[in-house]
């Protein structure tokens, strides 16, 4: 018997003009947490964090939910994160907990997806809702690591607390999914004046950075 897909109908990508300013766009900036790296298996949420930005500003309005997972948590989880077992035991569903994200997204109007990896918190978020056969769809997102790469492409791959130090931006609760959500959304801040200064002032130039720097991937494989 083939089961067929429901979609979860919330509005997460405002449509916004091609030459709209990037410094006039709301974006949803997010984290997960989980209980390993192994999403497409059997590892799953733990965390979800999200802060929303516009007009080039961090706001105060933010998102926060633990994850009730299938199994426990691993330790090793649990001393990077801090998260423990007793944190999740009465959090919402997987589901529930997404239904909720995405309501905030919705009610903050956001324009897209701003993420640090942000390809991984996508899958994380894909294969939570493939697994109680549900579907999506999924907004425009952008990734500070492309916007980096694009800024200075002769750098290696730095983890995120060190960005935020090299770009003189607040660093907040490292591996918990609002402390990564808001230093990754004053990171991304920064790092649109610096874009701006090379030209990146629209929608349209940030997806052709996009587009340009998923063929450069490509091209390596």
């Amino acid at each position: 018997m083939f089961w067929r897909k429901q979609r979860l109908n919330y509005k997460l990508d405002q449509s916004f003009l091609l030459n709209t300013k990037l410094r006039n766009m709301p974006f949803t900036v997010f984290d997960t947490e989980t209980t390993g790296f192994a999403i497409a298996a059997d590892d799953g949420l733990i965390e979800i964090g999200a802060v929303h930005v516009e007009k080039s500003e961090v706001t105060n309005r933010v998102f926060q939910t633990f994850v009730k997972p299938l199994g426990e948590i691993p330790e090793y989880i649990t001393r990077l994160t801090s998260i423990e077992q007793y944190h999740v035991e009465n959090a919402p569903t997987a589901l529930e907990a997404i239904e909720s994200y995405f309501q905030f997204i919705e009610d903050t109007k956001s324009g897209g997806w701003i993420g640090h990896h942000v390809s991984f918190d996508t899958l994380v978020i894909k294969k939570e809702l493939q697994r109680v056969k549900y579907s999506y769809e999924e907004p425009t997102s952008f990734d500070t690591l492309d916007l980096i790469d694009y800024l200075n492409p002769s750098w290696d791959q730095l983890d995120l607390k060190e960005y935020a130090q090299l770009f003189g931006t607040p660093l907040f609760e490292r591996h918990r999914a609002l402390g990564d959500a808001l230093t990754t959304a004053h990171l991304f801040v920064e790092l649109l004046k610096h874009l701006e200064e090379k030209g990146i002032i629209t929608l349209a130039d940030l997806l052709r950075l996009k587009h340009s720097n998923l063929r450069l991937k490509t091209a390596r494989f």
